[in-house]
């Protein structure tokens, strides 16, 4: 073995003493990871269902009764109120007691009965436009179904959409929230431990102790990344493990490939922290901005939660420089879409070279003096 990998091993072996001594930091990296996915997976949801509705039947028909019950069948709506009179579905709305109303005029069947347009309104509370935006939607589609399903025999709509959802059919929330679950919780305990590492020895002294060895800087850093490294791929496992077992999130592609992913992104996020923990020289300082530069960024302007797409060009363009972004384009197109080491090839270059540029200014800065 070389002199450089048997004094970075030496490093390394150090750090997981010290990791060893500190429980707490073990347990804060394996618990964090779990008790995200558990708070996002059952807590963060996008799918609309059980929307409040209130109906309206002014025409009081067996046929208006079955249109109204054909929404509530779907399991979208919920109806929990009947009234008389469509003025008041504007208190239901400003109570919050309905989300949605739907109006079924007086006419309704007889129109229908004569082969006329019969029509029906629909009302939604805007002030949740997710909801207001989704629930319409279903409505539409509910209403196309029954109009399609009571044409006469022989006849068909003139244009018939068929609808085929790929690599998430259900459109559950949780198919898309945790690739990128993966992604927040290895920015937040990556960076936030490193951040810590070299501050915390400047703090306590034994820096001075580090500096009289013959460990070059390049060995120092790489020696503390090492372990911190290997305790970010048991999180990526844990992630995985739960989102599998737990939420049923499908896993298409290479488990390989998403190690490798995980591993060059991995090696950036810790190369930060160490940056953040070399300029700083305080553990106070380096925590407040490791959690300031990280978990922000990547919830925003990652692509988790909020399509870059909509975006205006400034925040578009600092997107693009950040790891999170890619880290979740390349967990995403694996796990759920099954693609190749060619798909995300343009994904792992952006990480690579941010771990390069990371690991030239920490090399440059981590200077063998106390002063």
């Amino acid at each position: 073995m070389s002199p450089f990998l048997r004094r970075t091993r030496a490093m390394a072996l150090k750090e997981f003493r010290h990791m060893a001594r500190d429980p707490q930091v073990v347990l804060l990296a394996l618990a964090m990871p779990l008790v995200l996915i558990l708070v996002f997976g059952y807590g963060v949801s996008f799918d609309v269902e059980h929307v409040p509705l209130a109906v309206v039947d002014q025409d009081r028909t067996a046929e208006s009764r079955a249109f109204a019950r054909a929404f509530s069948a779907a399991g979208t709506f919920d109806v929990v109120a009947t009234p008389d009179d469509p003025r008041a579905v504007e208190p239901l709305f400003r109570q919050s007691l309905a989300r949605a109303a739907l109006i079924i005029p007086e006419g309704f069947t007889r129109a229908r009965a004569r082969g006329e347009a019969a029509t029906a309104q629909m009302l939604v509370d805007g002030s949740d436009n997710a909801t207001a935006t989704i629930a319409l939607g279903y409505g539409d589609a509910i209403g196309l179904t029954l109009a399609q399903a009571e044409l006469p025999r022989g006849l068909s709509a003139p244009l018939e959409a068929r609808v085929r959802t790929m690599f998430n059919p259900s459109l559950r929330s949780a198919v898309f929230i945790v690739p990128g679950l993966i992604v927040l919780v290895l920015v937040i305990v990556s960076v936030m431990l490193t951040a810590l590492t070299v501050a915390r020895e400047y703090e306590q002294g034994s820096m001075e102790q580090l500096f009289s060895t013959p460990v070059g800087r390049l060995e120092i850093i790489l020696g503390k990344l090492a372990p911190y490294f290997l305790l970010g791929l048991v999180q990526v496992l844990l992630v995985l493990v739960v989102g599998v077992t737990l939420f049923d999130v499908p896993l298409r592609g290479s488990v390989g490939l998403i190690f490798l992913a995980a591993s060059i992104f991995l090696l950036g996020e810790l190369t930060y922290g160490l940056v953040i923990s070399i300029i700083t020289r305080s553990q106070m300082v380096a925590a407040q901005i490791a959690a300031i530069s990280t978990f922000l960024p990547a919830l925003i302007l990652s692509d988790f939660i909020f399509p870059i797409d909509n975006m205006p060009p400034p925040l578009r363009f600092v997107s693009s420089l950040l790891p999170p972004r890619y880290l979740v384009h390349a967990l995403r197109s694996i796990m759920l879409r099954g693609n190749g080491l060619e798909t995300i090839v343009s994904d792992l270059l952006p990480m690579a070279g941010f771990f390069a540029v990371m690991l030239l200014i920490a090399t440059r800065r981590f200077r063998r003096t106390v002063a």
